[in-house]
C-alpha cells in the first residue's frame, strides 16, 4: 500500500511539473525533464512491485 501511495505522489507530482514547466520564464527545460524523469520513475516503481502481471513468471497467458 505504501508503494502505491509513493507511486501516486510521484506520478501526480511529475505531471504537475510537466505542466508547470510551460509557465516558467527560466529553467523550463530542466523542470520539464525533471517531471519526465519523475513520471518514468513512478511507472518503473509500479511495474517492479511483486505480484503484478508484468513479470514473466506471473503473466496472464502462462506461456513462459
Amino acid at each position: 500500500m505504501a508503494a502505491f501511495i509513493a507511486f501516486i505522489i510521484m506520478f501526480v507530482g511529475g505531471i504537475y511539473l510537466l505542466g508547470a514547466a510551460f509557465s516558467l520564464s527560466a529553467f523550463q527545460a530542466l523542470v520539464f525533464i525533471l517531471g519526465l524523469l519523475l513520471v518514468s520513475a513512478a511507472m518503473a516503481l509500479l511495474m517492479r512491485q511483486g505480484g503484478s502481471a508484468t513479470r514473466r513468471s506471473n503473466n496472464w497467458s502462462q506461456d513462459s
